[in-house]
């Protein structure tokens, strides 16, 4: 059975019958951590010998691995100091320079004891759901289920909880299920990995959006199979595209309702499109609604599932994102042919949930602290997007320009062509401000995105956005004056004499 640790260090999994010696197995595992934002720069690791006892390995090969990261540069090791994952990582060095895929998530590129800072991805308001009435329920369910809380659940999850969420999603989402298609789990990720082990086998190909989410690259990777690259557009996923340069796929993750990072939506003609490849190729879709709540014009849209009549469709949700990430309640709705698959799955990776967690987000639900707590954070986001639309308004051609978000959650800001999104993040980046290069979510060799940052904003107040902005526009006017002023020097005249 694969191995995991009890410790600091999250989601390793170390398989003894694969072919892979366990040494690389843990650096791999480690690096894609560091990568992915789980290990944040400059946090320190277990001791060997602890986190050999953890995986019920030998020391040896915690060492191993180890060494091989240190010479990698991904961690330092200090005599008497202990082992840490380096300072300037992930983006003070290309990502390429560290591992063969490129890759990280919507989440933290990295953080430390202040918490998040502008303008990182992926971070809610925490604050108002920790303001809200979430802890009176919480205590609440506590004295109604007595011992309950302290026993495992139900492997599918809280029943009162799969009822709650059917009812959201057939409400909110236009979403076809019942609760018996309701599998909760520790979050998306565990949601999104499941859905890839049931409907792919090692070497098959799977789309996945150009650029897109690489939490689920890596998981296809770690399936075997293979993430191919299809283009996206102001329209979303270009299927024909995929249809033409990959037949031979077997499934295609997506993110229809607000695509990562980009934020365009899949138009109605190609998610029909991509409905009828599905259907005509025996095909999987996964379906990928991660914030699909705070669509912050007009009402949220229908799920690409809600117009599947044929069941090809697999659908991923979370509560990380809506409220707040810590409680690590995601779902995964399965057609009926998949469901025993899918839970076979689930429970070798997790095997069920906090029984009083769950109950209370199906109070909260039920009894509308949910509905209520979208809209107050819905015009909060609203607020927060425009504070960032304002920071950047610049009718200059040579401008920065915000690529106004339709969700709530993160926004793209595009550079002059002359400016490299790299360097501009790590220049923010030791000022407190970070940012991921929108090429970064992008699949080599295929075309760079072209010079663009990935801004959350979500998480943020106006004040520290408006501040923010100001030393990040700053950054690029200075570096294309910088280049500018490269340019315009005159060449050295080799021919007079010293």
């Amino acid at each position: 059975m694969p191995r995991r640790p009890q410790g600091a260090i999250p989601l390793l999994d170390l398989d003894p019958s694969r072919s892979m010696p366990l040494h690389r197995q843990l650096s791999q595992a480690l690096r894609e951590a560091i990568i992915e934002g789980r290990l944040a720069p400059g946090a320190r690791l277990p001791s060997t010998r602890s986190l050999a006892d953890d995986l019920d390995v030998s020391r040896s090969t915690v060492v191993s691995a180890f060494e091989q990261l240190v010479a990698e540069g991904v961690l330092v090791s200090r005599s008497g100091s202990g082992t840490t994952v380096a300072d300037d990582l992930p983006l003070v060095r290309s990502p390429r320079d560290l591992r063969p895929h490129p890759g990280t998530t919507d989440g933290a590129v990295g953080s430390d004891d202040s918490g998040p800072r502008p303008f990182r991805p992926g971070i809610p308001a925490v604050g108002e759901f920790r303001r809200g009435p979430f802890g009176r329920v919480l205590r609440r369910v506590w004295r109604e289920m007595n011992d309950a809380p302290l026993c495992l659940s139900d492997p599918m999850g809280d029943p009162e909880l799969r009822i709650a969420i059917a009812h959201h999603l057939r409400a909110s989402r236009q979403v076809r299920c019942s609760p018996d298609d309701v599998l909760i789990t520790a979050g998306a990720q565990e949601a999104l990995s499941i859905a890839i082990e049931i409907t792919t086998a090692s070497n098959d190909q799977v789309w996945v959006e150009h650029p897109g989410y690489i939490g689920a690259r890596r998981a296809i990777e770690r399936r075997g199979a293979t993430p191919v690259p299809v283009r996206v557009d102001d329209r979303g996923l270009d299927v024909e595209e995929g249809a033409r340069r990959w037949p031979d796929a077997v499934a295609a993750y997506v993110t229809p309702s607000h695509q990562f990072p980009t934020g365009c939506v899949l138009a109605l003609p190609r998610r029909l499109r991509l409905l009828e490849w599905a259907a005509d190729t025996d095909g999987w879709i996964i379906e990928d609604d991660y914030d699909s709540e705070f669509r912050l014009d007009g009402r949220p849209l229908p799920s690409l599932q809600g117009l599947d009549e044929r069941g090809r469709v697999i659908y991923v949700g979370t509560f990380s994102k809506s409220l707040a990430p810590a409680l690590r309640i995601g779902y995964l709705l399965t057609p009926p042919g998949l469901r025993e698959a899918a839970l076979r799955r689930h429970r070798a990776l997790t095997g069920g949930g906090s029984p009083w967690l769950q109950r209370s987000v199906a109070h909260f639900l039920d009894e509308g602290h949910f509905g209520r707590h979208i809209r107050r954070t819905r015009t909060l986001y609203r607020q927060r997007r425009d504070a960032l639309c304002t920071a950047f308004d610049d009718d200059s051609p040579e401008a920065p320009r915000i690529r106004l978000p339709t969700g709530a959650m993160h926004a793209v800001l595009d550079l002059p062509p002359a400016v490299d999104a790299e360097i501009i993040s790590r220049r923010a980046r030791e000022r407190r401000i970070e940012t991921i290069p929108l090429e970064f979510f992008a699949i080599p060799p295929d075309p760079s995105p072209g010079p663009a940052l990935v801004l959350g904003f979500a998480g943020y107040e106006p004040p520290e956005i408006r501040s923010a902005a100001a030393v990040l526009r700053g950054l690029i006017e200075g570096y294309r004056r910088d280049t500018h002023h490269k340019r315009a020097a005159p060449k050295a005249d080799f021919t007079a004499p010293p």
